[in-house]
């Protein structure tokens, strides 16, 4: 049996909250036009801040967001757009894939005259998520995606142009591209589960209902299954079920509900993976590694050990932008040295975080006995400082961006600290709710105490990135 969501009003005020809820959604359901209005004009900005820009020439020291479109279009996609789009998850779910993304219009508008094929295994392989995650996160920055506008067309030029091709082949009137394929489907998804805001499904409501005569119902373009659907993961907060047979609405829930009551039922390998691996482990060292002074040293070491040796080719050989970053008129060139040494510090933090993180919440979970799912689950509680992590590392080309243009933001270094600590603290509270749903005692405090040493691992990767180096 499915638990209920939605949170009970204790009052006039709360009960004055549900219904304006309610009605929010079923004002996005009637006015399905409008909502799609605003999207293409979304698109419409959206190719001209991808294209534009990459057919101008470079920026020089004069250009500022204000009078160089090139500048503005890189502080508007990952100063603005990127972080703040995370951030939008944690607080409405995700409403920026269902009301603005600019890709999933395309490729539903696309899918319109779709070949219709069926969807094939291969594309609903449930490891997309990670995979394209961490390809489009390497591949950013090997060739310097947040600093070069041809980079930004081809990393989301490209994205764009294959969610077309995707929309065009399978399906009809669907985001097949966005339920399987998207590089950030999978970090939308988990952070999604926070939200204190989802679509709702009454179950008991919608077995008594008769189907709508006539055939009449929804199109669900994200293939969410919204009969049974108990998480807000999944669900692009369009609307278009709002109010289908009286049992779907837009309510309010607890932030920590779908973690602990929800997440148990739905064990998850590949989210695992994506939460340990990718986003608190190969996403640290895709922020890390033009920091690092361990990967400066390594980079002498092997540069001097190769001179040594008459083997200078690695130092000297460079490759095309779309490769690896070569723009010389600006003194930033990778060689093949840079190259390697790059993948290798991205893909040994990755390795070296995600399996000591792994080690510790299977620690917790001996705690509580194991089970693969009990592991599964207790690694949902990360999300919070999984996803403080990942925002944090985005949000410092915020303050870099704004810095070059002479903006100073104050207290950054004190609202890092704080957010680290809050969702730091917010996951080991999740940690010892979902502990309690199995154990009392020495057991929960044993588990708990397990996700917190995940969490100061995590940290502490920040920490040397902010505070340290």
């Amino acid at each position: 049996m499915a638990v209920s969501t939605s949170i009970t009003p204790h009052d006039a005020r709360d009960a004055w909250i549900d219904a304006k809820l309610a009605d929010l959604g079923a004002w996005m359901q009637r006015h399905g036009g409008a909502i799609r209005t605003i999207q293409w004009g979304v698109v419409a900005i959206y190719l001209v801040l991808v294209a534009v820009p990459a057919f101008l020439p470079l920026p020089d020291r004069s250009a500022h967001l204000w009078n160089d479109l090139t500048v503005f279009a890189q502080f508007a996609f990952w100063g603005i757009w990127w972080p703040f789009v995370l951030v939008s998850m944690v607080v409405v779910g995700r409403a920026w894939c269902g009301i603005l993304c600019p890709e999933g219009a395309l490729t539903e508008f696309a899918s319109r005259w779709s070949l219709g094929r069926a969807v094939p295994r291969w594309i609903t392989w449930g490891g997309w998520p990670f995979v394209a995650f961490a390809g489009t996160t390497v591949y950013g920055q090997m060739v310097s995606v947040y600093g070069y506008p041809k980079p930004v067309l081809a990393v989301l030029g490209g994205s764009t142009v294959a969610a077309i091709v995707v929309g065009l082949l399978y399906g009809r009137n669907k985001r097949v591209w966005c339920r399987y394929l998207c590089p950030v489907n999978g970090v939308f998804a988990v952070l999604a589960k926070l939200a204190p805001v989802s679509f709702q499904v009454d179950h008991a409501a919608w077995a008594a209902s008769p189907k709508p005569k006539g055939g009449t119902g929804f199109n669900c373009a994200p293939l969410v299954p919204v009969k049974t659907m108990n998480g807000a993961g999944a669900c692009h907060m369009c609307g278009r079920c709002s109010g289908y047979r009286g049992a779907v609405r837009l309510a309010r829930r607890s932030p920590t509900h779908e973690i602990v009551h929800v997440a148990g039922t739905e064990p998850s390998l590949d989210q695992t993976v994506l939460i340990l691996f990718g986003m608190m482990g190969l996403a640290v060292g895709a922020f890390q590694w033009s920091s690092s002074p361990w990967f400066i040293d390594v980079k002498q070491a092997l540069a001097t050990w190769l001179i040594e040796r008459g083997t200078t080719w690695p130092l000297e050989t460079t490759l095309p932008w779309y490769i690896l970053t070569n723009y010389p008129e600006h003194n930033d060139v990778l060689s093949l040295l840079d190259g390697g040494l790059l993948l290798g510090y991205i893909a040994a933090t990755a390795i070296v975080l995600g399996l000591s993180l792994s080690g510790l919440v299977a620690l917790a979970t001996l705690s509580l006995g194991w089970t693969r799912a009990r592991f599964h689950h207790l690694t949902q509680t990360l999300i919070p400082v999984a996803g403080c992590g990942v925002f944090l590392g985005l949000s410092a080309l915020t303050v870099t961006f704004l810095r070059g243009d002479g903006i100073l933001i104050p207290y950054v270094s004190e609202m890092r600290a704080a957010l680290l600590l809050g969702t730091s603290l917010w996951s080991v509270r999740l940690a010892w709710s979902v502990a309690g749903l199995s154990a009392r005692g020495l057991r929960r405090i044993g588990a708990t105490l397990g996700i917190a040493a995940a969490c100061a691992l995590s940290v502490s990767g920040w920490v040397l990135l902010f505070w340290i180096w």
